[in-house]
């Protein structure tokens, strides 16, 4: 998995500083002739787009369909939204400037996509985000931070996907550069909202307790005094698959129940387990 390097965190944080510090906000009463500017001053970023490439990288990633409801956190002058709305998906974007949703809701007019779009004024803290399969964003690290819980609680399996900025000790199940030069915005990372498996579940006779960090899992296996430590575990969305004693197991978590198959001796046997 590849990471920032430090001094391009630094220099994106200090990009971001300069620019916030140097520009005036824009006035909150939406115009019809307004055109946005790069790195005018927003309530918890500046404004910068993300480039078109890059933005197609990101959807491709998430693998975004027409079965998609898609949330923009910040979106700005509404690209994102759009693309998404093109792959035939509906898409809704979120943004605090009065100007920018007015603007938004222009580009989505002109590219024939009003019907599948939606751009709302709102606090993206405070907006629930239930009902999304796809959140995309371009937040900085300790926003995406703030916003990480919340995230963490939507439905396994939602897809969440950031221009550049990571999600701090969270890693990202994909990362994607596209071939442009590094200050350019060209990074897109992907997650998987895992389902929640932490705690201890019954596995026909057996104890199976699981230690969960984020999509990876830890653990053991009891049967009566012997005990096989759980490896390579991993979720993907509701999808769990571990290894115990080198056999793997692959399964679907639903809540507090748990199954799959795995093999043994060359046969293809099922399991089950419950919390």
């Amino acid at each position: 998995m590849k990471t920032l390097s430090s001094f391009r965190y630094i220099v994106l944080l200090i990009f971001y500083g300069f620019i916030a510090s140097e520009l005036l906000a824009q006035t909150d009463r939406p115009t019809s002739d307004y055109v946005p500017e790069i790195g005018q001053k927003g309530k918890d970023v500046v404004w910068v787009p993300t480039p078109q490439e890059l933005v197609d990288t990101m959807l491709s990633m998430a693998k975004v369909t027409a079965v998609d409801f898609v949330i923009d956190l910040g979106s700005g002058d509404g690209r994102t939204v759009i693309s998404a709305a093109k792959k035939g998906a509906h898409a809704l974007g979120i943004e605090y400037n009065p100007n920018l949703v007015v603007l938004s809701r222009k580009n989505a007019e002109i590219e024939g996509v009003s019907g599948m779009t939606e751009f709302i004024e709102a606090d993206l803290f405070e907006y629930d985000l239930s009902k999304a399969t796809v959140i995309t964003m371009f937040l900085l690290p300790e926003i995406n931070l703030k916003l990480r819980s919340r995230l963490l609680d939507l439905k396994p399996g939602t897809r969440l996907v950031s221009n550049t900025f990571p999600m701090g000790d969270w890693e990202a199940d994909y990362e994607v550069t596209t071939p442009e030069n590094w200050n350019s915005w060209n990074t897109a990372l992907l997650w998987i909202v895992p389902a929640k498996v932490n705690g201890t579940w019954k596995l026909g006779t057996q104890e199976l307790t699981i230690r969960q960090e984020f999509q990876m899992i830890y653990g053991k296996l009891a049967n009566g005094s012997n005990l096989a430590t759980i490896s390579n575990g991993r979720l993907r969305g509701n999808e769990i698959t571990f290894s115990i004693n080198g056999t793997l197991y692959l399964g679907k978590v639903d809540g507090n129940k748990m199954e799959g198959t795995y093999f043994k001796d060359g046969k293809e046997l099922k399991w089950s387990a419950s919390r």
